[in-house]
């Protein structure tokens, strides 16, 4: 790595208000990795309008239905592997498909789902459809051009805060409140 290379690894973007990108509009990210070969992370405050039991009844014909109590909302993680799941978890249980990152850990296995599903598997997580992924260069672009605001993540707010709340309070990290900033993109 170059000397003037910072990772964001562990951090939130946020997107600013001049955000265009759909995929991207009012989103939180939670970055896993970054390096100089790009980032790896997951939309945090945007649920998909799926939950744990349709997955799971998707999933397993002979699925019984699940206490809902362990039941929850599935996230669009992001806009790359759409069809594919991720659960983001604290570290601990590993399943099939665990890679452990310095603050969390990411499975992309069905035992997983079917761990929380029957009340067995981390005690927080995460559940989200895509993922979202920068090549090299890419997030630092998009950081010069204003598109994101950056700052170490809180994970309670991944975890404990409620969806609608999560980008401003990301943002209340920084001292933001993103209702007051401009939606007018310059440069002085």
């Amino acid at each position: 790595m170059t000397a003037n290379f910072t990772s964001l690894a562990g951090h939130f973007l946020i997107a600013m208000p001049t955000m265009t990108d759909p995929a991207f509009a009012e989103s939180v990210v939670y970055l896993l990795a970054h390096d100089q070969n790009g980032a790896l992370g997951l939309i945090i405050n945007r649920t998909s309008g799926i939950t744990l039991a349709t997955v799971m009844e998707q999933l397993q014909s002979d699925f019984e239905p699940m206490d809902l109590d362990y039941d929850q909302d599935i996230f669009s993680g992001g806009p790359v592997h759409t069809e594919r799941g991720f659960v983001l978890h604290g570290h601990g249980p590993e399943y099939n498909g665990t890679t452990v990152f310095p603050k969390l850990s990411l499975t992309a296995s069905q035992d997983a789902l079917q761990a929380i599903s029957k009340g067995q598997g981390p005690l927080q997580s995460l559940i989200a459809l895509g993922h979202a992924g920068w090549g090299a260069g890419q997030i630092e672009d998009e950081l010069r051009a204003n598109a994101w605001l950056s700052c170490p993540a809180d994970l309670s707010i991944i975890f404990d805060t409620p969806v609608n709340e999560r980008r401003s309070a990301a943002a209340a990290l920084l001292g933001v409140d993103l209702d007051r900033l401009s939606h007018q993109v310059g440069h002085a």
